[in-house]
């Protein structure tokens, strides 16, 4: 499925995951800095100023990095604001895509159980008239998901500094190049409540928009835009 989407002009491939909450503050992260004079941290993050939910989507091919924290909980809803946030910046110069491959781990807030993630993809297709497929990667297999290898550089880059605000934490991230193409960074300041989902009837008409695949029901889900 992945050469199959690399290599169709009319179909962009992204992979997205969320990663561990960054604590904002003065504290250690077990890095080395490259300044001359020692930077002195904290070594336990009791009471960390602010807390930041990083999510973050890689295409894969360019190379292009698109990174989105929350000052909120991690949820379904981070995740799809998130994609919109990504499209909306990116839609200009990705109007000849029509479709979007996903690839993702099966985690809580995103797998393909998980309903209100999946009625919000089905808002997102009938938003941007893109058909959307859902490529999951099994349990213990995230690591072959592309943006894990993206998550270990950023760390490795930005471990050396204090993260002592959300503007830096955002300036850190912003400044990061990823195969020669520097990462675009913003802040999704919106609370999200834990627990949404669909129950009874919601659930059905959900059903009636996915096409599930037969041998891999959960792991490979299409989502076609509503025809009006």
């Amino acid at each position: 499925m992945n050469s199959w989407a690399d290599s169709d002009p009319t179909t962009l491939r992204i992979s997205i995951d969320t990663k561990a909450t960054v604590h904002v503050g003065d504290y250690s992260r077990r890095g080395q800095s490259r300044g001359l004079a020692a930077v002195k941290a904290y070594d336990h993050d009791m009471r960390p100023k602010e807390k930041l939910v990083p999510g973050g989507i890689l295409e894969p091919v360019s190379g292009r990095s698109f990174l989105f924290f929350g000052s909120s909980n991690k949820t379904s809803d981070f995740m799809v604001d998130g994609i919109h946030l990504w499209w909306a910046e990116r839609k200009d110069e990705l109007s000849h895509v029509r479709q979007l491959v996903i690839n993702l781990d099966n985690g809580p807030e995103c797998s393909g159980r998980r309903t209100q993630f999946l009625y919000r993809m089905t808002e997102l297709a009938d938003l941007t008239g893109l058909t959307i497929r859902l490529i999951y990667y099994p349990p213990y297999h995230s690591k072959y998901n592309g943006i894990e290898r993206y998550w270990a550089g950023l760390e490795k880059s930005w471990n050396g500094y204090l993260l002592d605000s959300v503007v830096t934490v955002l300036n850190r991230a912003g400044s990061f190049v990823w195969r020669g193409t520097q990462t675009t960074a913003r802040l999704l300041d919106t609370l999200y409540e834990k627990g949404v989902k669909l129950c009874g009837k919601e659930k059905d008409d959900l059903e009636k928009r996915l096409s599930r695949s037969q041998e891999l029901r959960w792991w490979d889900v299409l989502i076609y835009p509503k025809v009006v």
